[in-house]
């Protein structure tokens, strides 16, 4: 049953708002006792080590960590069509916001024949993280890949969990929203593996 909390009419103190709206505590040092060995042995052994760290966590070992860009593809032609319209909708939304966001470079004259030029250059790759561990939100993909090409980033590489009814691939809702727009790399991989992953790489991500 999902909960529904009606704040409107009043505007709660920080501490209401806090027990309104209570965040999960967590334990950093307890996490990072279970994530370094992970990342370590992600840095050591690439990809290998990835795949047994996703059998172990999500139950499955795909064949390969990269989608073929043929699964991406398939995703999108069997999207309901409600669902293409609603994402479509909201990739264009948010396109016009991030659109205005941009930056300019701006030069401010010091001195006569003297400039000082502030400019914006996006990077060259980006690595990108939609969650898809026991739900799925394209959601997610919009909001990670639309400011990244808006800025202009040449390369991108999402990741998202695989799900083991899927054959070890992410959610195809996940896969066609990437398919929407433009993405066709994508590693059916979650978690600190694929942050490791995409911070250390790895010698083959398979897939084509």
């Amino acid at each position: 049953m999902l909960n529904r909390i009606d704040l409107r009419g009043r505007v709660p103190s920080a501490t209401e708002l806090r027990a309104t709206l209570p965040r999960a505590e967590i334990d950093v040092d307890a996490a990072l006792h279970q994530v370094r060995p992970v990342v370590e042995a992600v840095r050591e052994r690439g990809v290998e080590a990835v795949l047994e760290y996703t059998e172990r966590f999500d139950r499955v070992r795909p064949a390969s960590v990269r989608v073929p860009r043929a699964e991406i593809e398939a995703a999108l032609t069997t999207l309901d069509p409600a669902v293409r319209a609603a994402l479509e909708e909201a990739i264009d939304r948010a396109r016009k916001v991030h659109a205005d966001q941009r930056r300019t470079d701006v030069t401010t004259t010091v001195v006569d024949g003297g400039t000082v030029t502030e400019r914006w250059v996006p990077v060259e790759r980006v690595g990108l993280y939609a969650p898809g561990g026991l739900a799925v939100y394209p959601s997610s993909v919009v909001m990670n890949v639309v400011p990244a090409q808006v800025a202009g980033v040449g390369s991108l590489v999402l990741c998202s969990p695989p799900q083991a009814e899927f054959g070890g691939r992410p959610h195809p809702t996940t896969l066609a929203a990437a398919a929407l727009l433009g993405v066709d790399e994508v590693w059916a991989v979650g978690g600190a593996q694929a942050v490791a992953l995409l911070a250390y790489g790895g010698t083959d991500t398979g897939g084509g």
